[in-house]
């Protein structure tokens, strides 16, 4: 039987990794790229980086259910499951900084800073340039590693743990997502203090000493949403 608890998800989720590592190395390796791509503007950098979080929720499924029931489910059918919800969302959090930043940028009298949200090239030789492997790695995942807090922060304030595989796996609206997850939350109160301080701790820690990891942080995010909220809901 498995285990609600922090431990157990913990556990659970590195059993799952360990299960299909090429699968993981794979997409380890291509949100490593795409996260770095993402410096070419705060709004690409957002989209890229929480749709890559999303999406490995489904990749976490289809090893799931490779693993344990021998489904014959492709990578594939994972990537089209998740790919609309996880871009809807990331579309989602996009507008509402852009909107934040609007307002600042106005306020502040900085306006070209409200194209440069959209399209601002810093992969130049100044940026790159005298620099350590551990600062150029810092700079090029600094995005990815502001917007999982930001993802973290909004799943844990205004939306719910639990809310994207609840919509994803079960059809639930947004509203019906929140509510449901927030009575999991409250019913499994002390494992989901451990899990999100052990995620801030991680991604505090591990983004700022070795930015390298960043990729690897998000597999290890997205594992352990499926794998909390599959052993709470216990989907099929």
């Amino acid at each position: 039987m498995k285990r609600t608890s922090f431990s157990g998800w913990l556990s659970q989720a590195l059993w799952l990794i360990s299960r299909a590592p090429s699968i993981w190395i794979g997409y380890t390796l291509f949100i490593g790229l795409l996260l770095g791509a993402g410096r070419m503007s705060l709004a690409l950098g957002v989209v890229l980086s929480v749709t890559s979080l999303f999406v490995g929720v489904g990749v976490a499924k289809y090893t799931d259910l490779k693993s344990s029931d021998g489904h014959s489910v492709s990578l594939y059918w994972a990537i089209s499951k998740s790919l609309p919800l996880a871009l809807l969302a990331a579309l989602s959090i996009v507008f509402c900084w852009f909107v934040f930043r609007l307002i600042a940028n106005i306020y502040n009298e900085e306006w070209e800073k409200i194209a440069q949200f959209f399209f601002y090239w810093e992969f130049t030789p100044e940026n790159m340039e005298d620099k350590s492997w551990r600062q150029l790695t810092g700079w090029l995942y600094s995005s990815a590693i502001v917007a999982l807090i930001f993802v973290l922060l909004i799943l844990t304030t205004f939306a719910s743990w639990f809310s994207y595989p609840l919509m994803l796996f079960k059809n639930y609206t947004w509203s019906q997502a929140k509510e449901q997850g927030n009575k999991a939350v409250t019913r499994h109160q002390n494992a989901m203090y451990k899990l999100l301080g052990f995620l801030f701790a991680v991604v505090f820690i591990g983004g700022g000493m070795m930015p390298l990891l960043t990729p690897v942080l998000y597999m290890l995010v997205s594992t352990l949403m499926y794998v909390s909220y599959q052993t709470i809901f216990d989907s099929d």
